[in-house]
């Protein structure tokens, strides 16, 4: 799809269930029956999608968050898993031709694809000419939690091989609340998911057109007038008064949100339906 001069194709690492634990299990698409309008299960056993953004504009090449990385590492018994290297193919790009990575947080299932471990139990950059472009207080606040063993938020992180990228001066660790990636792309501290969690706008005003990536402060349509995330954000009101703001301006731009997580809408152009609710208008992915 088009926004104004980007162009935006969303990835796609497949279907899962998510257990207790932060455990995932791969489903096939053809176990997913239901319609749009049949909202997922937000039981015990969660079906969520993966769903990376890639944004690409001249020789700009912007992906935003990494997935789950399955089938990345040697060894991995993943061997028929679509992720990121697999996803770039399809559209005639490589791991080197991607020049920015945003994070939206570093939950294992948005940031774990950003690095891999060779046959030589190396750990390396899944894509070594990007920079990674992170919230400081998320980074600090990931190894805060990684390092509480006890702590049930410690198991959303996974930092071993995330501390290559730090290592290797690939991490930006950004200070404002506002921060402009490139022209036309801005990332927004939200916090509430957790507290350095942030999203993208990418805007072309001349064409007036907006798409917003949301991460995990709305991870699907399914959480459009619903709030079912009291268990997983570490500041509800904070997360809560961020997805007002953000719906309202999305509603007054006309805006195209794009879902991580969702299974059924991926993305779709925000409006009121007749109970005066949010609603998406689908809007078909090249991909």
């Amino acid at each position: 799809m088009k926004v104004g001069r980007f162009t935006i194709e969303q990835l796609s690492e497949g279907i899962f269930e998510v257990y207790d634990g932060n455990n995932f299990k791969k489903v096939s698409s053809t176990e997913i029956t239901g319609k749009t309008k049949d909202l997922p299960d937000f039981g015990f056993v969660p079906t969520v999608g993966i769903d990376p953004i890639l944004v690409l504009h001249g020789n700009q090449v912007i992906l935003l968050d990494t997935g789950l990385g399955w089938g990345l590492d040697k060894g991995s018994s993943y061997t028929n898993t679509s992720n990121l290297i697999t996803n770039l193919d399809i559209f005639g790009l490589t791991p080197e031709d991607v020049t920015h990575v945003v994070l939206t947080h570093l939950h294992f299932d948005h940031a774990a694809g950003s690095t891999f471990v060779n046959s030589k139990a190396e750990t390396n950059i899944t894509l070594p000419n990007a920079h990674y472009f992170v919230q400081k207080l998320e980074w600090y606040y990931a190894i805060e939690q990684a390092m509480q063993a006890d702590n049930i938020a410690a198991t959303h992180y996974q930092m071993d091989e995330l501390y290559k990228l730090h290592a290797e001066d690939k991490l930006v660790l950004i200070t404002d609340s506002l921060f402009e990636l490139l022209p036309g792309i801005q990332l927004i501290h939200t916090g509430g998911h957790t507290p350095g969690h942030q999203i993208v706008k990418i805007f072309d005003e001349e064409a007036n057109e907006f798409a917003y990536y949301l991460g995990d402060l709305l991870p699907s349509e399914a959480h459009l007038n619903h709030y079912f995330m009291q268990s997983l954000d570490v500041d509800p009101l904070a997360a809560k008064k961020a997805k007002t703001i953000l719906l309202r301006q999305a509603f007054n731009e006309q805006a195209t949100l794009l879902f991580y997580h969702s299974i059924y809408a991926k993305a779709g152009v925000l409006f009121k339906d007749e109970n005066k609710q949010y609603a998406i208008e689908p809007v078909n992915m090249s991909y």
